[in-house]
């Protein structure tokens, strides 16, 4: 599946409250409840434990990003990291220091 796809499957897709001129406010809603509570404590225990989540949970921190938005972004991107992981068949693997 793609990104997107198995975002909307899990319900971390923002969805659009639109109607005519008016455009509402995009929230994550819809999909796979159980999924998604799952996902939400594995990505609270990344933003503290994993450094490439931990990193970029601090660097919209760091922009004020409000913190339930900054971690449904971590959220976000676990999920991708995951689906590329099975997309690929490999395990885990830390990226390379960059000055290394």
């Amino acid at each position: 599946m793609t990104n997107k796809q198995i975002a909307a499957l899990v319900g971390l897709a923002p969805l659009n409250q639109d109607s005519g001129k008016k455009r509402g406010k995009r929230a994550i809603w819809g999909g796979r409840a159980s999924v998604r509570a799952a996902l939400y404590m594995a990505t609270l225990v990344a933003t503290r434990r994993n450094p490439v989540i931990q990193a970029f949970y601090q660097r919209l921190l760091a922009v004020h990003k409000p913190k339930k938005v900054a971690l449904t972004a971590c959220m976000h991107k676990l999920l991708s990291i995951l689906n590329a992981m099975a997309r690929r068949q490999s395990p885990w693997s830390a990226p390379m220091p960059a000055n290394a």
